[in-house]
């Protein structure tokens, strides 16, 4: 199936906005049925709207097993493992 460039209207801005034939094809290859109904900007805005309504990731402090320096961690330690700033937890797994 050729697709070919088609200028929608955004449902929140009522701005047009191109869906390309690349983003179809992509659509198409993901099996999503339905067009965008926003465009790029509004999608983004919705986006960053669902992301602030998100709890906050609880954060615990450590010091860490290599450095001895105070960290934050996103887990609770249980003791039976070290924990490392990310620093050294960097330099460790060798990123």
């Amino acid at each position: 199936m050729a697709f070919q460039d088609k200028i929608l209207v955004c449902r929140d801005c009522g701005n047009e906005f191109v869906f390309s034939a690349g983003e179809q094809e992509f659509f198409a290859e993901k099996g999503f049925e339905n067009e965008p109904s926003r465009c790029p900007a509004c999608r983004a805005a919705r986006r960053q709207r669902a992301g602030s309504d998100r709890p906050q990731r609880e954060m615990f402090t450590v010091i860490c097993s290599n450095c001895g320096v105070e960290t934050q961690v996103p887990f609770r330690p249980t003791g039976d493992k070290p924990v490392y700033c990310r620093d050294c937890y960097q330099k460790l797994k060798g990123f």
